[in-house]
């Protein structure tokens, strides 16, 4: 069993006072496993229901929501479950396909008897089958988003001593130099990433045999299978339906991704993809890829100003795989080799920069850049800090970091931001930045800082005559 950070979310779930839990993301992440095991491991009666499979346990939830029948009904349809209160988790796996199951959460909730985990991953995508006609039960659920294996966890499942990876991260966020020796395993450890990529099935199939060409041909298996999917809907009698034309949409913005990446100025271009249709009309094909978590995206903006969302130029972006090892899958045959030699400048840099924009969308960071109307200067990502933006600039070797150099240079112009450069090198300084490895993006956390507003005492308040 691959060791997951969502592990200990899901023991925190259990721990404290809670909702009945959502769990979402991109197929063959592993949520379903994931939960299967939570549940064999902290409770004495696990009831799994795959809603997908499983079309006559639809009927449980057609009725009122009265818990004991719902129970009553569900037995009716799996002979062999027992509900027993307290120690019982009931999982709902693709739990889009019944959305009735979804508006009842709010039922066993306030029942409280039985936890509940339910998956899906399709519940972000737009017209994936009519609207939620009994509601979704807000402030009755909780949500998470299960993304691939990032490289802190893939080098947890190297066997790598966990006081290794602790030294680390305390010189990554010390912004010490790390030990040659260390630095030089980790880096080649990070190059192998970069071809598995973080897909449970993939970085299981590299660890049992190393095999390259093994790992390609699961990854190629794992975008068929989601390929599979594309367009596919319920009608209002809850049958499967695929809309053909969403789906060729689809396909040709991914397909097209390589060519988007391997431009100089790697702005998505709908002139690349080859479909029928508008511009508008082949971007229901794109919103379909990020709907689905297979693609996240960058936004440009019109200046380096907080907030970003405030300035952002929504026709102008870069689009990314979620999963670095998918866009790997997808290059020339050679590439996985050049990449194992150290050579990762293949495609123009996309390789790096992929990865980084992969490592924030794990980690729940928004994605923005800076591409000035002239061409120059041209910021890899931005992203918010304490009310701040920081300016990110990544190279595949350790290229000098021109445009942040030339920002940094212009406070005037531009305002003064924090900078990161990450690049093929150990910890160090630039001229008004910071310099980290590559890898060291894998490391990030996201910052949980408490917004507590600070009550304000009235009590003694008076108007004065």
């Amino acid at each position: 069993m691959l060791k997951r950070e969502i592990w200990n979310k899901l023991k925190d779930w259990k721990e404290n006072k809670h909702h009945p839990l959502v769990i979402k993301g991109l197929r063959q992440t592993g949520k379903t496993y994931i939960v299967k095991k939570f549940g064999e491991q902290f409770y004495e009666n696990v009831i799994y229901i795959d809603l997908r499979a499983n079309i006559k346990v639809h009927q449980a939830f057609e009725g009122d929501f009265d818990v004991d029948r719902m129970v009553m009904s569900i037995s009716s349809v799996l002979t062999s479950v027992k509900f027993v209160a307290g120690k019982t988790l009931i999982i709902f796996d693709e739990i889009q396909d019944c959305p009735n199951a979804r508006s009842s959460l709010k039922y066993w909730d306030m029942d409280g008897r039985y936890d509940v985990i339910a998956t899906g991953s399709f519940l972000g995508v737009k017209g994936f089958r009519e609207p939620y006609v009994r509601g979704i039960p807000v402030g009755y659920e909780q949500q998470l988003t299960m993304y691939p294996l990032s490289f802190n966890e893939f080098l947890i499942n190297t066997g790598m001593d966990d006081k290794v990876i602790d030294y680390v991260k305390k010189q990554i966020h010390g912004h010490s130099v790390i030990d040659t020796t260390i630095h030089d395993s980790i880096r080649s450890l990070y190059l192998q990433y970069l071809i598995v990529g973080g897909m449970p099935e993939a970085v299981t199939t590299f660890f049992e045999t190393h095999d390259i060409n093994a790992v390609r041909e699961v990854q190629n298996n794992i975008l068929s299978s989601i390929r599979d999917d594309f367009g596919r809907y319920k009608d209002s009698n809850g049958n499967d339906k695929v809309n053909e034309v969403l789906k060729l949409r689809a396909e040709a913005c991914l397909d097209s991704i390589p060519a988007q990446l391997s431009k100089e100025y790697k702005k998505f271009k709908y002139s690349l993809v080859n479909a029928k249709g508008h511009s508008q009309d082949k971007a229901d094909g794109l919103q379909y890829l990020k709907d689905v978590g297979l693609v996240v995206c960058a936004y440009n903006t019109r200046e380096m100003s907080f907030p970003l969302e405030g300035v952002k130029i929504p026709t102008e972006f870069k689009i990314f795989y979620a999963d670095i090892g998918l866009l790997v899958s997808q290059l020339g045959e050679d590439v996985p080799f050049k990449i194992l030699s150290g050579d990762i400048s293949a495609y123009k840099g996309a390789i790096a920069e992929n990865m980084i924009a992969s490592a924030f969308a794990i980690n729940g960071v928004d994605l923005y850049y800076y591409h000035a109307p002239s061409g120059s200067p041209e910021i890899d990502f931005l992203y918010e800090q304490d009310g701040e933006v920081s300016m990110v600039e990544c190279k595949a070797t350790n290229n000098r970091a021109t445009s942040m150099k030339y920002v940094i240079s212009n406070p005037k112009k531009y305002g003064k931001h924090p900078a990161v450069k990450f690049s093929d090198t150990n910890i160090g300084c630039g001229e008004g930045f910071l310099t980290y490895p590559l890898y060291a993006a894998g490391f990030m956390s996201k910052k949980k800082d408490k917004a507590i507003i600070p009550i304000i005492d009235v009590v003694e308040l008076k108007v004065t005559e």
